[in-house]
C-alpha cells in the first residue's frame, strides 16, 4: 500500500488518546494495517502504533524474527492487536533500552513490567489473549503506551540515561524501534 510519515516526537497528536476500534474486517482498517506494515518494514522497526502515523485509533502492530537491529532479542510473533488491554502480572520490572521511530536517533533506558498478559482483537475480531515476558512483553507496553499519548522518555527514570545513539553506544549500529 503505502509507506507513511511517522510523526516525531513534539507533535501533539502523539499526545493524545486514541479513540477503539468498533468494527472489525472492513476495507478502511485493512488498508490502515497495509500502510502500517509497510511503514514499519520500510524503518526495520518492531513496532508501530496507528498515532505514529497520525490515526488516532487503537491500534498497533508488532513482530521481530531475527532481526539485526535487536541480535540478543527472541522472536515475536507478527501480530496485530485492535483495543488491547494489557495487565501487569508478578514478574516485577525490568529495565531496558528502547529506541523509537517518533523519536529518531536516541535511547532511553526505561522500567517496564517483566510480565504482562495482553488482550484485544485481530483485524478480524477474533479474540487475543496471551501472555508474555522478556523483550516480546517490552515491545508490547512501548506500542501500547503510543494509544495513552505515552513516548518512552516520559518513563525514563535516570535522565543520564538517555541520549543519543552513537553517544551511549559507540561503534554499535541501533536504529530506532
Amino acid at each position: 500500500m503505502t509507506i507513511r510519515t511517522v510523526l516525531r516526537m513534539g507533535d501533539e497528536r502523539l499526545l493524545q488518546r486514541a479513540a477503539p476500534v468498533g468494527e472489525f474486517d472492513t476495507p478502511e482498517l485493512h488498508g490502515l494495517l497495509a500502510d502500517m506494515r509497510d511503514t514499519m518494514q520500510s524503518l526495520n522497526g518492531a513496532g508501530l502504533a496507528a498515532p505514529q502515523i497520525g490515526v488516532a485509533r487503537r491500534v498497533v502492530i508488532f513482530g521481530v524474527q531475527h532481526n539485526s537491529r535487536y541480535p540478543d532479542a527472541e522472536s515475536v510473533p507478527e501480530t496485530v492487536l485492535i483495543n488491547p488491554l494489557v495487565t501487569p502480572l508478578d514478574g516485577g520490572i525490568e529495565e531496558g533500552w528502547e529506541g523509537c521511530l517518533s523519536v529518531p536517533g536516541l535511547r532511553g533506558l526505561v522500567p517496564r513490567h517483566a510480565l504482562i498478559r495482553y488482550q484485544g482483537r485481530d483485524e478480524y475480531g477474533a479474540p487475543i489473549d496471551r501472555t508474555v515476558s522478556g523483550f516480546h512483553a517490552r515491545v508490547v507496553q512501548h506500542e501500547c503506551d503510543h494509544l495513552d499519548g505515552i513516548l518512552y522518555p516520559m518513563r525514563i527514570q535516570d535522565m543520564t540515561k538517555f541520549g543519543y545513539t552513537e553517544e551511549l553506544f559507540p561503534g554499535r549500529e541501533m536504529q530506532d524501534e
